[in-house]
């Protein structure tokens, strides 16, 4: 999987997961909260692992001298 899509699945995960969490809070669903948690968190280690990728990639770059 390329850098940005890692990014942007993350970034839709941490959206749903942030989504469920508010209608578990206003429905009183606490299942709900805690799997919108869950979705959050998911989402931020994807997210995390694109930008990682990025940063290999750039350093890489860097000592190969290209751009």
């Amino acid at each position: 999987m390329s850098s940005t899509t890692d990014k942007l699945k993350g970034l839709a995960n941490e959206a749903v997961g942030n989504v469920k969490q508010g209608v578990g809070k206003v429905t009183g669903n606490d299942n709900l909260v805690v799997e919108g948690k869950a979705q959050e968190l998911k989402g931020e280690a994807q997210r995390t692992v694109g930008e990682a990728k990025d940063g290999v990639k750039h350093a890489a770059d860097s000592l190969l001298g290209r751009k």
